[in-house]
């Protein structure tokens, strides 16, 4: 067990498998099965990975600041920690581990609250991020991706790549003849300079096309390089706004750092319906590039995959059927995770509506509020012709009072009752998550809830006509 040996066992035990991995990349590039580039990426992730599990710690460290909860173990199988405290020194590759940090930076912070007996407060939302570091990548696995699902992508996107090339200037037959005998040429072995093996089976007839297929080829990523999670973390907050907080953070911190940025907790065209967003991190030192891969995530949206694990993995791994009837299951579990964080964002709402009516009245006359700064305004978002379209539409339904405060302390102008249903509808706009099923709809019996199908139904509609 870790804690019961020197300060240096956990360098020692990542040496050891460093070796081992290095062992399995020379196997894999004797065999055939990977080149000489891949075998050169892979053994440089896979060299000094002590050291690299450090540079991890580190930007979390620089991130969020120290934990604020023991370090534990962490247990894959089970999706939770484990009841074992570790310290710092025992912390190694080959064991992930979860730990608490609070995010500083919170637009959130102390906004959503519940009033029990005897006035006793809890919150509702906290500035607290869940982290999960993974533990290095098995090398079997890396191996396995590289050569298998990365390798096949990489095939299409050659293949598509010439087919465009070639159809953009003669007959689309032709491009996809050319383009057929690529997939074929390129899974007789593992190939990851393409160009070569291209201009070889496109021949004498295609001369004038060479130099931009060669461009374009160039443009295409390696299989290699789509291996980018041998280092992974995943983080979970409470509210998409508070990752969205986090990644513009790193962007401010270490914009030199940033290798891809991918926010998708509002994508509605993913046929897995899946909402995250992810950042590569270059975490390298000296000219070496070692991608970490960060996953940031809901709570709600992670816990509701935990219950739901056991249907997935039958759906995923079923034999029956067409691969998009599986999608569509698929992406009818994760719809139902995105109802229950949207009914939390609702839940909000209702808690925000008298609190900012009451701010509004307090800061009429020396004009600062409460809530100046909040919902923070953030960049990784919707097109500001949305807000725009929005709220034009919501100025006229207060104006026909079909959004009207009926229980304010005082009686409000229309212009102030603008002001908390235009706030409101800002909040709906960076906190919720849209969803494809049109027919569904948060219960409208409150004042919170017709606003929240409101704004939700203008994002549809715009999807929809773009």
């Amino acid at each position: 067990m870790p804690g019961r040996y020197s300060e240096s066992y956990a360098s020692v035990l990542s040496a050891e498998q460093d070796r081992k991995n290095q062992i399995a990349i020379k196997k894999a590039l004797e065999s055939g099965r990977i080149n000489d580039e891949a075998a050169q990426y892979l053994s440089e992730l896979y060299t000094d990975s002590f050291v690299w599990f450090r540079e991890v710690f580190y930007f979390l460290g620089k991130c969020f600041g120290a934990p604020k909860a023991p370090v534990m173990r962490y247990d894959y199988e089970t999706d939770s920690a484990i009841d074992e405290p570790i310290k710092i020194s025992d912390i190694n590759p080959l064991h992930p581990y979860i730990v608490h940090h609070r995010l500083d930076a919170d637009p959130m912070r102390n906004q959503f609250f519940t009033s029990g007996a005897g006035h006793k407060i809890d919150l509702a939302v906290s500035s607290i991020v869940t982290v999960i570091v993974g533990a290095q990548k098995n090398i079997d696995r890396a191996l396995d991706k590289i050569t298998g699902k990365y390798y096949s992508a990489y095939v299409e996107d050659v293949a598509n790549t010439v087919y465009q090339v070639i159809a953009k200037n003669e007959r689309e037959a032709s491009a996809r003849a050319v383009a057929d005998k690529i997939r074929v040429k390129l899974n007789e072995k593992y190939v990851s300079t393409p160009a070569e093996t291209v201009l070889s089976i496109i021949g004498s007839g295609h001369e004038k096309l060479a130099v931009e297929l060669v461009r374009e080829l160039d443009k295409v990523k390696r299989p290699r390089m789509r291996l980018q999670d041998v280092w992974r973390v995943k983080c979970l907050f409470d509210l998409i706004p508070q990752a969205r907080t986090f990644i513009e953070r790193v962007q401010a911190m270490m914009p030199d750092r940033i290798l891809s940025i991918k926010d998708k907790f509002y994508d509605m065209e993913n046929p897995r319906n899946y909402r995250d967003a992810k950042l590569i991190i270059d975490i390298g030192k000296d000219g070496r590039v070692v991608p970490l891969e960060i996953i940031c995530q809901v709570r709600m949206f992670f816990e509701f995959e935990r219950k739901t694990h056991g249907n997935y993995e039958i759906t995923r791994k079923s034999r029956s059927g067409k691969v998009e009837n599986k999608r569509k299951a698929i992406g009818c579990l994760h719809e139902d995770g995105i109802k229950e964080y949207n009914l939390m964002i609702c839940q909000c709402l209702e808690d925000l509506f008298e609190r900012v009516g009451w701010n509004i009245l307090y800061s009429r006359d020396n004009g600062v509020s409460m809530f100046e700064g909040f919902p923070k305004p953030c960049t990784l978002y919707y097109p500001p012709k949305i807000l725009d379209i929005i709220i034009d539409k919501l100025d006229n339904a207060i104006e026909n009072e079909v959004f009207h405060v009926t229980n304010a302390p005082a009686k409000l102008t229309q212009a102030q009752e603008s002001e908390i249903f235009r706030f409101m509808a800002r909040f709906v706009l960076i906190a919720a998550m849209p969803y494809v099923n049109v027919d569904w709809d948060v219960p409208s019996d409150t004042m919170a809830g017709k606003l929240f199908n409101f704004v939700m139904t203008e994002i549809q509609r715009y999807y929809k006509k773009s």
